[in-house]
């Protein structure tokens, strides 16, 4: 009942509407809490500071006059690194760090690579991730390639906050217009320029007209757009926001539908301002007559973290073995996921509060093993939670005058109908709250806190073998953590036994981490036979047992070797729960370590919408791809749920190998609390860095047209898509927090969930048919098997995104779907129709499951039925010779390919008949 009544206060959660990674808010038309973080391996430079403060001033002018006086950023923090020296200019930060940055400036993920971009998981209309600068950019050191900063910021915050993405497509940079020409992609098409081969080794240039590919009868590969200099076209920024003449973004009146862009096809050919225009931000908002002041800034610089553990002992604490539980998950945490240099506090509570420690720095295990003797010992009494964060904030204070900063670790395993008493002051501290929700029966208040405050929420179930409650605790002990001192976890496995006491195991440790690996044991009777090896089969005999709190662990001095590490538990009691926990650190510096970030897509969520599980598998900022990725997500019951999560572009991935890996959840069990937790591991020549430019950047200008002349930028970076190398094998497991459903009706669930949209639907051709291709959905989304597919076509992109089911429907009878995430293939054959004028013919799918729920229309693939006519340049007369008169374009919209299809009759197309009394198909 408890949970229930609590799942009131998450309405107050919903009206927050604050995206997980961001504090940004909006204010009387101004920005706030906007974070733009330095990364640690950027050498200390003062001009950096300086120069970001120009950029943003810029920008918030820039973007004033791109929203037609609506949008400006009204105060900045930005966030230094702690090996910078200190400075009398410099705060300290509340509860603004690295995690929450919304830029960072950081080294290239690649040598070279200094273009700017803003990572994003979701679809269009949603929030990204963050934005990358590097160093050099900020400095000024790209503004020949790029434009200025101030503009190139606003074409990012484009991307990160509203959603939008790029109008051009290096990928699909030509397509077919229904001028019959070939266009480059590009929005306005009032951008002018030429289209010209400019290849530059040293001194020597080839500069002539571009070529048409046999294949796709569009541009040769070197092929590029090269715009005129001088411009008057006033869109669009997330085109080519270099310009001088650039100040808008496109909008329904100069939007190009026609091209293949990446917005386009993510947005659905709506334009930039439509979906700007229906966004949170704009309906909140009209527009300002006075002009807007400068952006405020404030230097906030990382120091050593301040941490207080606030841990229950109330009654709720007896039961299912909770108390010791927590203990052991606080002595792990104590014993290695906290950094050396850190001051840790400790405060116990059940009706009243009792500081067991006050904050002690921790500079070598003496300091760690006086704490673990300062925790709770005997549970019972009432509850309150307001006067353990209160006992916290006297210990703070104790040793700081302020709580800016400071970070409590919140354990409730029961509710607390006075805990909203404190939330205000809560709100005003500067604390930041990171709160473990143990049982099911926790008040969920700890999840607002924690949203409030920046913090992350976990859930940790009464089943032991779950390990949630110890891998909670990794999790908050993140904080502002360099990467490279971060505690990475290998393993978290946890078996309950019975009658077969084994539980057998092996994990990776490779040459990224090793630094301080420590291997972490639990029981929950009596200590189990340990046998640990290293890859060359040496037995490790050293581990430190301690029987009273049912836990053994081994801390490995040095790095660890590389390799297969294997490990065998024996119960010796009858049942019996074992957990394995293994964590690292990065073993050099400078090298980047592998990391998995876990993500919900939401925090609270209500029957029947799906949510969505993102994990990111990154080296640096260099994506992993072809890594195998497992969600578990366990209800507050304890029932977990194993989902495998996909890289490929469809279904709730919105982008094909680019190290996101994505899924759909819809089994629901129960209303409440759910918790996540992500395991990835790369194999032997499976798993890779992505060398990929990564996608949503700022166009990069190489060159331009000035009086008839071309003039070089500088050259691009060279391509070494083609040259990946398989990585190491790997294993890593990270937290995902916790998110609660409601509204969860009886099981069975009644069938409310559709197929996923189709977003890979792509051409080719073989003899005189049209062959498709697409990932085939799901009953659920993305899981089990479709009913059927419905196949329908226009001569209008707008009529078959808008009216679907009017448009003519091609026979799907011998099209028998397959399971979910398998390839789909329909061939068919255009024939007997004809519209003297047609130039395009336009095609998409929907699918139907068997309770007849229908999916979202899918991406468009275009047909061009005409010859392209390049554009000339002064040194060729034909630019496509040999091209015959019965040539039939394939162009897909959202796909990179581009096909023709040489008929031996004529091409007919269809008309659409109005107003029919009955369904038709083309045959």
């Amino acid at each position: 009942m408890g949970l229930f009544r609590g799942l009131v206060s998450f309405l107050v959660i919903f009206l927050i509407q604050r995206s997980k990674t961001s504090l940004v808010r909006l204010n009387d038309n101004g920005y706030e809490g906007l974070v733009i973080a330095i990364d640690s391996g950027v050498p200390e430079d003062g001009k950096l500071i300086e120069k970001i403060k120009d950029m943003v001033t810029t920008a918030s002018t820039y973007l004033f006059e791109a929203t037609e006086k609506r949008f400006f950023f009204k105060n900045v923090s930005i966030l230094i690194p702690e090996n910078w020296k200190e400075n009398a200019q410099y705060r300290r930060p509340k509860n603004e760090t690295y995690k929450h940055a919304d830029v960072r400036v950081a080294a290239p993920a690649l040598p070279g690579r200094d273009k700017p971009y803003t990572r994003q998981f979701t679809e269009f209309g949603e929030k990204g991730e963050y934005t990358h600068f590097t160093p050099d950019f900020i400095l000024g050191r790209k503004h020949n390639e790029y434009g200025p900063s101030g503009k190139v910021f606003v074409h990012e915050w484009a991307h990160l906050r509203w959603g939008v993405f790029d109008e051009y497509n290096e990928e699909k940079p030509y397509y077919f217009s229904k001028s019959k020409k070939i266009e480059a992609t590009r929005c306005s098409i009032g951008i002018t320029g030429r289209n010209r081969v400019y290849i530059c080794q040293g001194d020597n240039c080839l500069n002539r007209s571009c070529k048409i590919n046999s294949t796709t009868k569009l541009y040769e590969k070197n092929c590029q757009f090269l715009p005129d200099k001088i411009q008057t076209e006033k869109a669009s920024i997330m085109f080519m926001q270099s310009f001088d003449s650039v100040v808008e973004f496109c909008n329904a009146k100069n939007h190009n539908q026609e091209a293949p862009s990446l917005h386009n096809i993510k947005c659905n050919f709506r334009s930039t301002w439509e979906v700007i225009s229906n966004s949170e931000d704009f309906k909140n908002t009209v527009p300002m007559v006075a002009l807007p002041p400068p952006p405020a800034f404030s230097l906030l610089r990382i120091s050593e973290r301040i941490v207080c553990l606030v841990l229950d002992k109330s009654e709720n604490m007896k039961d299912f073995n909770r108390l010791n539980r927590m203990n052991q998950a606080a002595k792990y945490f104590l014993l290695q996921t906290i950094e050396n240099g850190s001051w840790v506090g400790i405060v116990e509570y059940d009706i009243t509060a009792q500081i067991k420690s006050q904050l002690v720095q921790i500079i070598s295990n003496n300091e760690r093993g006086k704490l673990l003797e300062s925790l709770p010992t005997e549970a019972s009494g009432g509850i309150s939670i307001c006067s353990g964060i209160e006992a916290a904030f006297q210990v703070i204070r104790e040793k700081y005058h302020q709580l800016d900063g400071s970070e409590i670790i919140l354990v409730t395993a029961g509710e607390d109908k006075n805990a909203r008493n404190c939330i205000d002051k809560v709100k005003q501290s500067g604390v930041i709250i990171h709160s473990i929700a143990l049982g099911p029966s926790a008040d969920t208040i700890l999840m607002e806190m924690s949203i409030i405050t920046g913090g992350s929420h976990c859930f940790a179930s009464d089943e032991a073998q779950s390990n949630s409650l110890i891998d909670s605790f990794r999790t908050s002990g993140l904080g502002n953590t360099d990467i490279s001192q971060q505690s990475l976890q290998l393993e978290s496995k946890g078996l309950a036994l019975n009658n077969n006491p084994w539980m057998n195991g092996s994990l990776v440790i490779d040459s990224t981490v090793g630094k301080d690996s420590f291997f972490f044991i639990t029981w929950d009777n009596q200590p189990p036979t340990i046998s640990l090896w290293d890859p060359n089969g040496t037995l490790m005999r050293s581990f430190i047992v301690d029987s009273h709190s049912k836990m053994a662990y081994l801390s490995i001095p040095g790095n660890a070797r590389v390799g297969i590490w294997t490990y065998s538990l024996q119960a010796k009691a009858n049942p019996e729960t074992l957990t394995m926990t293994v964590t690292s650190r990065a073993a050099n510096s400078s090298v980047p370590p592998i990391t998995v970030n876990a993500k919900m897509n939401k925090d609270t969520n209500s029957f029947p919408s799906p949510m969505i599980i993102y994990a990111q598998v990154l080296q640096g900022y260099v994506p992993i791809i072809g890594a195998s990725v497992t969600a578990f997500i366990e209800s507050n019951s304890g029932k977990t749920q194993v989902l495998e999560l996909l890289d490929n572009g469809a279904g709730a991935d919105s982008y094909k190998d680019d190290g996101v890996y994505s899924r759909y959840f819809t089994a629901y069990e129960e209303n409440g609390i759910y918790s996540l937790k992500v395991q990835a591991y790369g194999g032997t020549n499976t798993a890779m860095r992505s060398l990929k430019h990564p996608l949503n950047t700022a166009s990069r200008l190489s060159g331009w047209v000035v009086n008839a002349k071309i003039e070089e930028n500088l050259p691009s970076p060279e391509n070494d898509e083609d040259t990946q190398t398989f990585l190491e094998s790997f294993s890593r497991t990270a937290s995902g927090g916790a998110f609660v459903v409601s509204q969860v009706p009886q099981l069975p669930l009644p069938d409310q969930f559709p197929p996923s949209q189709i977003t890979d639907l792509d051409a080719t051709a073989e003899g005189n048919q049209i062959n498709l291709t697409w990932t085939a959905p799901g009953d659920n989304f993305d899981v089990g098997k479709v009913q059927q597919y419905i196949i329908r076509i226009s001569r209008s992109i707008m009529d078959l995104r808008d009216n679907f089911d009017d448009a003519l429907q091609v026979n799907t009878t011998n099209l028998l779907p397959k399971e979910a995430n398998s390839k789909e293939t329909f061939a068919f054959k255009p024939g007997n129709i004809s519209e003297e004028n047609a130039t395009h013919i336009f095609i998409a799918i929907q699918s139907v499951d068997k309770s007849n729920l229908i999916s979202k229309v899918s991406n468009i693939v275009r047909v061009a039925l005409f010859i392209p006519q390049a554009d000339p340049g002064p040194d060729e007369s034909q630019p496509n010779p040999g091209v015959n008169i019965s040539t039939l374009m394939l162009s897909v919209v959202g796909s990179v390919v581009v096909v023709s299809i040489i008929l031996s009759t004529t091409i007919y197309i269809l008309k659409k008949k109005k107003n029919a009394s009955r369904p038709r198909t083309w045959f």
